[in-house]
């Protein structure tokens, strides 16, 4: 089968770039190209040219992998999406990439492109943990090994917030008006915080281009969801047996998807409302909802699933019981939103359980596992902290908490960037998880409201208990 490329015939029923890839040039740069992406951004702009054309070509940059570049180099910048459900299995050729960039090879190709101005929007998908934000202080965490080398090293920068700098001050040399940031990874108030962090690199190295950056720049904030499982070598071939191609970038993903974006840009945007992205004023309503219905419960059935043997969250939803307590948990972090506009809450509770039970599904619970120290925050802890202020117990959130807890104290080896902590916090804690001050007093990771309610470190205490007798 021959691999898909700019001369593959897409079989009828595929759905194709609606618009000449042919005249498309580059006016985004998307650091951060796997497959969350490819089955989002990439998809809304390919259906923002369709409606719409314009230079706004995706440039995709890989600040690690030099896989995914190669293979979109050897594919004409084209993958395919393939949508799952009970339904049934369609597809889409997605053509909104222009060119592949892999940093560790050429850095100096992104950055040129980051000095260009004919990029008027730079987009991140890197995960929370790539931004080296300090957790204690919301600044930048020096001892990010990103952090470190861009603060000594400015103008050869190797991480997100460096090469964003970096980028913003060759524009501001040259006199060229900044690039609009468009955070798109899990962070409560993303714009806010990647506007922080790229300022206090820019004061570090010069008070004009910070100055320049804060009066001229944008970093609207956004919230993202779809649900993306990792391709495994069934995702390749259902994607041949449909496209008629072989696609080494095939991914499947559900039907929904949503885009949430504060409509504040320097120098325009695609039209992205013609894939359904809605431009709002503010997005923390949104993303607050997003974090605390959404992420939150997919972080109580990845770790419940963990410890149960149950390898999908499908899996998980599959159990009546745990379906209920998923659902108890969502009913719980209710009182902790704001006013969401347009949106029916409840129906919103009744479509996430029946996406997470989708079949045709598989998204891993140890995937979501991953990196609880830099996801449990703002999933898990902040609206327990909100809840026992307003007077709740916050009862399912201290389930939550012990979930995680007993997952470390089982793990053998723990995937997150604190594990060196977590492996000496676990080593600390008494026998039957009697004594979890070890947890509890890990730097930057509980607010304080949760460090010090003696009351709910017992009813996590009592959940591990529960849980580790089962």
């Amino acid at each position: 089968m021959d691999r898909l490329n700019a001369r593959t015939t897409i079989p009828e029923g595929v759905q194709a770039p609606g618009y000449d890839r042919s005249a498309l040039k580059p006016g985004i740069v998307h650091i951060g190209i796997g497959a969350f992406h490819r089955a989002h951004q990439a998809v809304y702009t390919d259906d923002a040219l369709a409606q719409e054309f314009g230079d706004w070509g995706i440039v995709g940059a890989s600040l690690r992998s030099t896989g995914i570049v190669q293979a979109l180099r050897e594919q004409d910048c084209l993958h395919s999406v393939i949508t799952r459900d009970r339904s049934g299995d369609s597809a889409r050729i997605v053509g909104s990439t222009v060119k592949a960039i892999a940093a560790t090879e050429d850095p100096e190709a992104l950055l040129s492109y980051l000095s260009d101005p004919a990029i008027r929007i730079v987009m991140l998908t890197v995960s929370e943990k790539a931004y080296g934000l300090d957790a204690q202080t919301g600044g930048l965490d020096i001892t990010h090994s990103a952090v470190a080398h861009d603060l000594s090293c400015p103008r050869e920068p190797v991480g997100a917030i460096g090469f964003l700098t970096e980028g913003l001050a060759r524009r501001h040399e040259q006199g060229h008006q900044p690039f609009t940031v468009l955070c798109c990874d899990n962070l409560p108030g993303n714009g806010h915080i990647v506007r922080r962090l790229v300022l206090e690199m820019a004061t570090r190295r010069d008070t004009d281009l910070s100055k320049w950056i804060e009066t001229e720049g944008r970093f609207p904030s956004s919230m993202v969801d779809r649900i993306v499982p990792a391709a495994t070598a069934a995702t390749r071939e259902r994607a041949a047996g449909i496209t008629g191609a072989r696609d080494e970038l095939a991914l499947e993903t559900e039907p929904f998807t949503q885009w949430v974006i504060e409509d504040s840009f320097v120098s325009g945007r695609p039209l992205w409302e013609a894939g359904g992205a809605l431009l709002v004023d503010a997005v923390e309503p949104y993303e607050k909802m997003k974090l605390r219905l959404l992420n939150g419960s997919h972080s109580l059935i990845a770790y419940l699933g963990q410890l149960r043997g149950l390898e999908y969250v499908r899996d998980v939803m599959a159990d009546a019981d745990y379906q209920q307590i998923v659902r108890r948990h969502m009913l719980a972090a209710l009182p902790t939103l704001d006013p969401v506009p347009g949106i029916d809450l409840a129906a919103y509770i009744d479509q996430l359980i029946a996406r997470f039970a989708n079949p045709a599904i598989a998204h891993r619970t140890a995937q979501i596992a991953m990196d609880g120290t830099q996801k449990l925050p703002q999933r898990i802890f902040a609206p327990a902290s909100d809840a026992l202020a307003a007077g709740h117990d916050a009862d399912t959130f201290a389930y939550a908490t012990a979930l995680w807890i007993g997952y470390v104290l089982r793990a053998e080896k723990v995937d997150d960037p604190r594990a060196v902590e977590l492996s000496e916090a676990a080593s600390q804690t008494t026998e039957n998880g009697g004594n979890l001050a070890p947890f509890f007093d890990l730097p930057g990771l509980f607010p304080p409201a949760l460090k010090t309610d003696h009351a709910w470190h017992h009813r996590v205490r009592s959940h591990l208990k529960t849980i580790q007798a089962e």
